[in-house]
């Protein structure tokens, strides 16, 4: 018994001990929640494994897509791969300048999440590392951009942590619906090749976090600050717990600072009400840890972020009373300090109860330092919070008019444009990048995209043909593709109306020249001073040239395969002071200078006179044609007449040159004899005695032949009369009545 006593004491002194460290009070507690609806309708997601030439899967069950979406580069491992975790994290793609000094990954987005929507919302995350995979001990610099604004910038020297680690980053994003893919993009600085490691990409409710401001297409969400109190690191990619916009949760420790009073961390696992539920999805473990202070009253707890001071930030925090020891409104109750301005005051207990999810977010302003002060003072017990999420606002860059963009992606198809020259992403932006090699952008009238107002691929090696696309790009001043390997016809679009200065010489473009070069714009040289020069020359911007009247109107022709009729138009280039160069264009013609061009034919076809020519020609033999054809069916019809002569039609005749009983189907041949002797009696009146013998051997000659060419149609005769015998035509008009 006396033995038993010290026992008891001793288990009860652990019992408080245990207690006390816990801070996790025996008091009833709620029965956890059920669990949340299994239907969630963005449950689009995907991860690329950059340098892979094979899909994983790591040990969470995520499986990883082999490299793909990528417009250039080259593939590397890191030089310690035993330093990494996960195999998605020890490969890597890296773009040397071979490939230009922009280069993307075309991700394919989520389809959209409804109809109604006008947008899609996607997170995005990255993992970069350098680990000295080259050799080099220089961590390269860059720049990244999803779509047309810049949301990372890595400049070299790194952190020795970060570049043998690496590091993730993460954002939100927008699109416009009708966009099937984002371009994240890749813009190196000097020599530095940029280096990615993975992509990952989740589909987000298009509502969440405060979409009435944020969801459009005009910001972007940058994570710089994601914590989860109380806890290590967690969610997808770095636990098996999940989170359904695929949100990793940091470990808050480093972030505390020395102002905090002492903290305690506090976690339950009992269920939390109002997590998992639309539109941002917070996963129910965030609100089952947190932290607060020992000091039962009044006591602090501050963190402090890393921000850049230019930018705007969305701060969310989350809370949740999960110490069973406050039951009721008014027991904790604490301010929140943003920067040193108290904005709110928070009692959990009275928003929603216990364990249950709260949450309270803030746009920050006009920041004059680059630190984020987050601070909690408690008023009434102690504070405590579960979460805290920092992003900052990056307003998205304009970017190139979507129709010029879609022109733009054209040509670099038909110019077959090299891999060397970067033609990547968005024509235009970023604007604090360089546009396409070779190409110069400016803002539009309307202030609302880029245009391109200058081409110039000049000697460039390009072996294609000239896109009809370029009819698109309406804010084209200067087109320069000379010296290159063009074939194919000039588009009949090209000739904008801003066009000023246009040179396709030396190529070998064939057909015509179109009217719309002779249509376009292109004015004169105006003189000022001594200054008379193309505008190219000069370097003018094309507002300056406008607002100072200067337009020249240069057009370069010279060195290809062309054919046909030269406009006047273009040719009066030349003659009102500005600069045409047409030759070495055999095939040209119908202006000074060149041969001219022939009445019927016309750029490289028939022209509209000749047109007429071949069809007034066609329609005179068709008549021709008929007339001959008429001619000869009257004549075929005149052979073949049988008809007896007039005179033998006559009774009387007949009497003279038939017996009175002769039968007509029995004496045929006679018939005819008798017939054909006495028509050319008649007829050709013959006297043989006053007729030189001569004359009469050549008059007897043609009766033989009058007499066979009866002869041979005897025949027919005789049938005609077998026919009208038939008919029962029984008085013959050869006989006498």
């Amino acid at each position: 018994m006396s033995l038993t006593l010290p026992l008891l004491l001793l288990l009860l002194l652990l019992l408080l001990l245990t207690t006390i460290i816990t801070t996790t009070t025996t008091t009833p507690l709620p029965s956890p929640s059920p669990s949340p609806s299994s239907s969630y309708p963005y449950g689009f997601s995907y991860h690329i494994d950059c340098g892979s030439p094979t899909n994983t899967t790591d040990p969470f069950n995520t499986t990883w897509l082999s490299d793909r979406y990528f417009s250039g580069g080259a593939t590397s491992i890191v030089s310690e791969p035993l330093l990494f975790q996960h195999p998605h994290e020890k490969t890597l793609r890296f773009f040397p300048t071979s490939s230009g000094k922009k280069n993307c990954y075309t991700l394919p987005l989520p389809p959209p999440s409804s109809t109604s929507s006008a947008h899609r919302r996607f997170l995005l995350r990255t993992f970069v590392v350098y680990d000295n995979y080259d050799g080099k001990a220089h961590p390269p610099s860059f720049d990244v951009s999803v779509r047309s604004t810049i949301v990372f910038s890595w400049r070299s020297p790194w952190p020795s942590s970060l570049s043998r680690r690496g590091a993730y980053s993460d954002l939100l994003a927008s699109s416009p619906s009708d966009a099937d893919a984002v371009p994240v993009c890749f813009y190196s600085f000097a020599t530095d090749p940029p280096v990615i490691s993975s992509l990952e990409v989740f589909s987000v409710d298009p509502n969440s976090y405060d979409a009435a401001s944020t969801a459009t297409t005009d910001i972007v969400l940058v994570n710089y600050g994601r914590l989860s109190c109380g806890s290590g690191q967690w969610g997808p990619g770095f636990s098996a717990d999940s989170d359904r916009f695929g949100r990793s949760w940091q470990a808050d420790s480093d972030y505390r600072t020395a102002n905090s009073d002492k903290f305690v961390a506090v976690s339950t696992k009992y269920g939390i009400k109002g997590t998992d539920q639309k539109p941002n999805y917070f996963p129910e473990k965030l609100y089952q840890t947190a932290v607060t202070t020992a000091e039962e009253e009044g006591g602090v707890i501050e963190y402090e972020l890393s921000v850049d001071a230019k930018l705007d930030y969305l701060l969310w925090l989350h809370f949740a009373e999960i110490e069973g020891k406050v039951r009721k409104a008014g027991e904790r109750v604490f301010d929140v300090w943003v920067n040193d301005e108290n904005l709110t005051r928070i009692d959990i207990y009275r928003s929603v109860g216990g364990f249950a999810a709260y949450t309270w977010h803030h746009t920050v302003k006009n920041l004059s330092s680059s630190v984020l002060s987050v601070k909690l003072k408690g008023v009434k017990g102690a504070p405590l919070i579960c979460g805290v999420e920092n992003y900052a606002l990056v307003p998205n860059d304009p970017s190139t008019v979507p129709q010029q963009a879609v022109a733009m992606k054209a040509l670099k198809d038909s110019l077959r444009i090299p891999e060397r020259m970067g033609w990547n992403g968005d024509p235009c932006a970023p604007t604090n990048w360089d546009a396409w090699e070779g190409v110069t952008c400016r803002m539009s009238k309307d202030n609302t995209g880029l245009v391109i107002s200058q081409i110039d691929l000049g000697s460039q090696g390009l072996k294609g043909d000239i896109s009809d696309q370029i009819s698109l790009l309406s804010d084209l001043v200067s087109l320069n593709l000379s010296s290159n390997s063009l074939m194919g016809e000039i588009p009949n679009g090209l000739g904008q109306k801003s066009l000023i200065h246009l040179d396709l010489s030396n190529n070998q473009l064939t057909g015509s020249i179109p009217d719309s070069i002779a249509s376009s714009s292109l004015k004169l040289v105006i003189n000022f001073g001594l200054i008379t020069a193309f505008a190219a020359e000069l370097e003018l911007p094309y507002h300056i040239m406008k607002s100072c009247h200067i337009f020249v109107k240069k057009g370069l022709l010279n060195g290809n395969l062309l054919e046909g009729r030269v406009p006047e138009e273009l040719y009066s280039i030349g003659v009102h002071g500005g600069a045409i160069d047409l030759s070495s264009n055999k095939g040209l013609c119908g202006v000074p200078t060149l041969p001219s061009c022939p009445i019927f034919w016309e750029n490289g076809r028939l022209s509209t006179q000749g047109k007429i020519a071949i069809g007034l020609s066609c329609f005179f033999v068709f008549c021709v044609v008929v007339l001959l054809v008429f001619v000869f069916i009257r004549r075929r019809r005149n052979d073949y007449d049988f008809a007896l002569p007039h005179e033998l039609t006559c009774k009387s005749n007949f009497n003279e040159i038939l017996p009175s009983s002769f039968n007509v189907f029995g004496d045929a041949n006679y018939v005819l004899q008798q017939v054909v002797q006495y028509s050319w009696k008649e007829h050709l009146k013959i006297d043989k005695s006053s007729v030189p013998i001569t004359e009469l051997v050549e008059q007897e000659n043609a009766l033989a032949a009058k007499r066979n060419r009866y002869q041979r149609q005897k025949s027919l005769m005789l049938l005609e009369m077998e026919s009208q015998h038939a008919k029962g035509l029984v008085a013959s008009p050869y006989t006498q009545q």
